[in-house]
């Protein structure tokens, strides 16, 4: 099973302008894209001083520990989960059935502002991903399988 279509740099670039959008207009410190399974996909914003791999990671299982909770009340899903802090708060909101969006704020900035423009980047990186997807339905990467000591079957030599 794919978790993410086959991602050319028009579709990263894309999808980086709906960050830095995001980040601008929210005044956001970070925006991620991560896949549910914990991989970070991109990133964009000011804040480079933590960990982002482990911050996808994280809230990847988050998303998914509250996933089991809204099965648990009767909801089939949350779209968002919200972390409120003194200095920083969080929003994850889903993209698609494999996709998540990971913003990252200052703790004093009103989650309902952050909200407002993630729900636009959210629709125009689904689009973006669904345009990758169109382009070869048959292919795509399951990041959980990928042996990063071992990059050259992701990234092939063109022949010819």
């Amino acid at each position: 099973m794919f978790t993410l279509p086959q991602l050319l740099e028009e579709d990263v670039t894309e999808i980086n302008a709906a960050l830095r959008d995001l980040v601008s207009k929210s005044e956001s410190l970070n925006a991620l894209v991560i896949d549910k399974g914990g991989f970070l996909v991109t990133n964009q914003g000011h804040w480079d001083d933590f960990d982002s791999t482990t911050v996808a990671a994280l809230s990847a299982g988050s998303y998914a520990a509250n996933g089991e909770i809204a099965n648990l009340i009767g909801e089939k899903s949350f779209s968002h989960i919200y972390q409120q802090g003194e200095t920083h708060s969080l929003l994850v909101s889903n993209i698609d059935e494999n996709v998540l969006l990971c913003v990252i704020f200052k703790g004093m900035t009103g989650v309902g502002a952050v909200k407002y423009y993630a729900t636009t980047a959210v629709q125009r990186i689904a689009e973006q991903l669904k345009k990758a997807g169109a382009r070869d339905p048959e292919s795509g990467l399951d990041l959980s399988v990928l042996n990063m000591a071992d990059t050259g079957p992701l990234f092939p030599r063109k022949t010819g």
